[in-house]
């Protein structure tokens, strides 16, 4: 008798072999760039039926309707973030992580509110206090480790259509509990969105957790070389098109190029390698700042004594990744001083590349945030951002060493 074994993917998998194509016409072992505007209908009748729906043979019209080699990649990043569910995941792909966290929020909040977690990155910050408000959708920030504030605004606001979340708060470092926040969330007929880029599915996979739409900014770790700008929807099969997701990014126009979604893809291949060396270099270098004398506080999640450590415990895998904030004795002029030490590290805001970087929130990236919000939100004048890479650990610690002197 044969037997027939079915083995489960595994994350290295599916990341290694990403950029191989499916059916390609030309047995290329690499995905392509199919870098065109448009396709070739072989003649009218086919077109017809294309544009009515009838006919799924002829697959692609026009490529900010969909692309192969976006298309690819769109797979590949929805596999890894369903891997421990059981439904089918879809993926979207957009140009920016800012245009798939709006057109993600339009969807899902179009004139209603928002329960949006208080310490955000700075962009989605300033959308939905500046943006998000012009097109009639009013936003109430909280604290999500407080669940039974969270309890009590979904009970006194009816009209609450969704829940935004970071998986990692940036730049705090907070983890909150998606799980418990999802059940709440969906209790109240609200959806929850959860902005998986400091976590990636190395870490956490938020589907996993009841969320029902996970965002990246694929610029950080998924490509994590720095050479692209692009984002990522990912949620369960049939949910995009039950909020009409891809009818907004067709309208929107945010799309991803066949570019690229090929750059993406090439990053992708070396994907579980980094991870494992970014949560090396991290916990080393964590370690260092401990115990440093000029550093009053550090939020890393893989810190005995973090806040939520017992969350982090249950919800965060493999480890605890690369990120690192801290505050310095001696706030603003501190961390300016600190910035125009640094030699080996790159003064540079984003975050997941090969390279260290590193950055001062309140002077760069969350700058554009009110002082009072980002106060409020824990975005001190002396907090310091790090993203540990994947060199040598003793050059990161002694490139921080000498500039903190």
């Amino acid at each position: 008798m044969e037997m027939l074994l079915k083995q489960k993917k595994t994350l290295e998998s599916i990341c290694a072999r990403a950029d191989h194509p499916r059916n390609d016409p030309y047995g290329s072992h690499v995905m392509p760039i199919y870098q065109t505007s448009t396709f070739t209908f072989k003649n009218a009748e086919e077109g017809r039926r294309f544009f009515a729906h009838e006919d799924s043979s002829a697959t692609h019209s026009y490529s900010r309707l969909g692309n192969p080699t976006v298309e690819l990649a769109e797979q590949i990043i929805a596999d890894m973030e369903g891997l421990d569910i059981s439904e089918k995941t879809e993926g979207m792909l957009f140009g920016s992580g800012m245009a798939a966290i709006t057109t993600g929020i339009m969807a899902l909040a179009p004139g209603k509110k928002i329960l949006a977690q208080e310490t955000l990155y700075g962009c989605t910050s300033q959308f939905l206090q500046e943006n998000a408000p012009r097109f009639n959708i009013e936003v109430m920030n909280i604290n999500p480790n407080d669940l039974d504030a969270v309890e009590n605004a979904l009970k006194n606001h009816d009209d609450i259509s969704l829940v935004y979340l970071e998986s990692i708060a940036n730049p705090t470092m907070r983890v909150c509990d998606i799980e418990q926040i999802t059940k709440l969330a969906h209790k109240s007929g609200a959806f929850v969105m959860v902005d998986n880029t400091f976590a990636t599915p190395w870490h956490m996979r938020p589907l996993n957790r009841g969320a029902d739409l996970v965002a990246h900014s694929t610029t950080k770790y998924l490509n994590g070389h720095g050479t692209l700008i692009g984002g990522a929807l990912v949620a369960r099969k049939g949910f995009f098109d039950h909020c009409d997701l891809k009818t907004y990014r067709k309208n929107f126009g945010g799309i991803a190029g066949p570019f690229e979604a090929w750059l993406t893809l090439m990053g992708l291949k070396t994907f579980a390698l980094r991870m494992k060396q970014h949560n090396i270099n991290g916990k080393k270098v964590a370690e260092f700042l401990y115990n440093h004398p000029k550093i009053s506080q550090i939020w890393y999640t893989g810190s005995a004594n973090h806040p939520d450590s017992e969350i982090i415990k249950t919800q965060m895998i493999n480890g605890y990744g690369g990120m690192i904030s801290f505050e310095l004795h001696g706030g603003l002029e501190a961390g300016i001083k600190v910035m125009n030490r640094v030699k080996f590290a790159s003064l540079a805001v984003s975050l997941g590349t090969v390279d260290t970087l590193i950055q001062h929130p309140a002077s760069m990236t969350h700058a554009i945030v009110k002082p009072e919000i980002r106060e409020s939100a824990g975005i001190t004048d002396g907090l310091i951002r790090l993203s540990v890479g994947i060199e040598s650990a003793e050059d990161i610690i002694a490139d921080l060493n000498q500039a903190l002197q």
